[in-house]
């Protein structure tokens, strides 16, 4: 460990630290890999039982809302909306929390403070 108000790369060799450097280059490349591999992944929420679903890329990009004839009440249009923005949003969440697991294992669950977004 290097002294206090010293950088920890002090006392590190050169080859020490040119492994580290290959190392951080290789989990970055691993980590676009991925990024790129969940923003083309389809991602599927449902609401209301089921009568309405949203599918979603991990880019975050809609790509479809289905909606069960039986749900559409003309006469109360307030729920259809509340129901395709619930699925919506249970879409989003899916592709997120896959986003999380998948960067996750790249990282070997290592806390980056937020450099990945």
């Amino acid at each position: 460990m290097a002294p206090e108000g010293y950088p920890a790369t002090m006392g590190m060799r050169p080859q020490d630290l040119q492994r580290l450097m290959q190392q951080a280059q290789q989990m970055q490349a691993q980590l676009q890999s991925a990024q790129a591999e969940l923003a083309t992944q389809e991602f599927t929420g449902s609401a209301g039982g089921g009568v309405v679903t949203a599918t979603v890329l991990g880019s975050g990009k809609v790509v479809s809302v289905a909606i069960d004839p039986s749900v559409i009440d003309p006469e109360d249009p307030e729920m259809l909306g509340d129901l395709v923005t619930a699925a919506v949003n249970a879409a989003i969440d899916t592709a997120s929390s896959a986003a999380e697991s998948q960067m996750g294992d790249v990282t070997g669950g290592l806390d980056l403070g937020g450099l990945l977004g």
